[in-house]
């Protein structure tokens, strides 16, 4: 089950607050949530790689961008990152990871699953700040799938206004309508 915290350390906030800065440099459009997403070594607590929502060409998402990024910085692919990711790596994002994508695009909770196979068992806590809308694929169940994996998947809360409306900027307003 995931775990809703508010007590969480200053740095697991400090975190979120970084990601939420870096979902603002997402390009607004009313077919994607901004995002942004922060991958950690929580052991040195050292960012290993950063991403946000339409950073890389494609139809990129937050942590999809983080990985591959990760991946280019040690002149591999993606799917090789997983035996260089050390142990203790979470994953930080302001959405909690899609588990469907209408574009085709491989969806990050598989991403982040993928990344298990890895020697040193790949990214072992996913922090979220806000629950994935059901504008475009309906109800997300990927959580129920990295819980499956071992994954702890922690709600850092205290920071949901803010994320959606860093998230839904480029969306149609109800007033608008």
């Amino acid at each position: 089950m995931a775990e809703s915290r508010s007590d969480l350390p200053e740095s697991v906030k400090d975190y979120m607050r970084l990601a939420i800065k870096l979902a603002k440099q997402s390009p607004p459009k009313p077919t994607n949530f901004c995002v942004g997403a922060i991958l950690v070594d929580e052991v040195e607590n050292k960012v290993l790689s950063t991403g946000y929502t339409l950073e890389l060409p494609g139809n990129t998402h937050a942590e999809q961008c983080c990985l591959q990024k990760f991946a280019t910085q040690h002149g591999k692919s993606e799917s090789d990152v997983v035996d260089l990711l050390p142990k203790g790596t979470v994953i930080y994002t302001t959405m909690e990871p899609c588990g469907k994508r209408l574009s085709g695009n491989l969806p990050c909770i598989d991403r982040i699953l993928n990344t298990r196979n890895g020697v040193h068992g790949g990214i072992t806590t996913v922090y979220h700040g806000v629950s994935e809308p059901e504008t475009f694929v309906g109800q997300n169940t990927g959580r129920a799938r990295l819980e499956a994996a071992g994954i702890r998947y922690v709600h850092v809360s205290g920071f949901e206004q803010e994320i959606l409306e860093v998230a839904t900027v480029g969306h149609p307003r109800k007033e608008d309508a």
